[in-house]
């Protein structure tokens, strides 16, 4: 089987309802990505950055996957498929997905602010006090602006081994997610999915579906199959 490997972005999520920073020019219900996305927020005031995660993580568990989840969990059928994702949220996992990279860390999971490999699942709510079995405060597992992204490294020998990349829902604008269209290897056919076509460099194997999530991976889907049967 070939492997295609898909960089997902938050528009495959924002069908399912749940929102962005982008939905509403840099805001996230209501929150400046400064004041709940960053080490600096964290040290100027917990409480807030992590009240702000309890609202996402219970946002998260109301969601349900959508036609784009489901999509390229059917391709599985058809390819080794491995998603390398920049959402938080675990719908590609509830869809089925059997191989899932979170390159910004996981909402429904918590570490140690000291020790960064005690990791817990939550489904709950993180208060100042919450501590790991070691005594230190837990807080969200995710990459905030500013950290360093440490799955990105496997992030780019999967995608390095990609007989076909797919990028669905994402702008391409986040750094270092961005970068993992330098390292499919050449000739290599690439499809972008994303009602808004990218601001990037483009080259005869890149191939664009301007169509949501929903839409477009159901029109990838066949394009793909039509392509294996020739």
């Amino acid at each position: 089987m070939k492997n295609l490997v898909v960089l997902t972005g938050a528009g495959v999520s924002a069908e399912s309802g749940i929102r962005t920073f982008r939905d509403s020019g840099g805001l996230w219900e209501g929150y400046r990505v400064e004041d709940v996305a960053t080490p600096q927020a964290w040290h100027k005031d917990p409480n807030t950055v992590l009240r702000f995660y309890n609202e996402r993580r219970k946002n998260v568990l109301e969601a349900q996957p959508n036609a784009g989840h489901l999509g390229l969990l059917e391709l599985e059928k058809y390819f080794n498929v491995q998603i390398i994702t920049q959402n938080v949220d675990d719908l590609h996992e509830r869809a089925g997905s059997h191989h899932v990279l979170h390159l910004h860390g996981e909402l429904l999971k918590v570490r140690s602010t000291i020790k960064e490999d005690l990791i817990y699942d939550c489904t709950g709510d993180i208060n100042l006090g919450d501590n790991c079995s070691e005594g230190h405060q837990l807080r969200p597992h995710i990459v905030w602006f500013g950290e360093a992204v440490p799955m990105m490294d496997d992030a780019i020998a999967l995608t390095d081994k990609a007989d076909i990349f797919v990028v669905v829902g994402t702008s391409l604008v986040v750094y270092p997610a961005a970068s993992l269209l330098h390292y499919v290897p050449r000739h290599k056919p690439v499809y972008i999915v994303d009602p808004k076509r990218p601001d990037i460099a483009t080259s005869p194997n890149m191939h664009f579906i301007e169509k949501t999530a929903t839409e477009g991976v159901t029109e990838l889907i066949s394009i793909l199959l039509q392509h294996e049967q020739n």
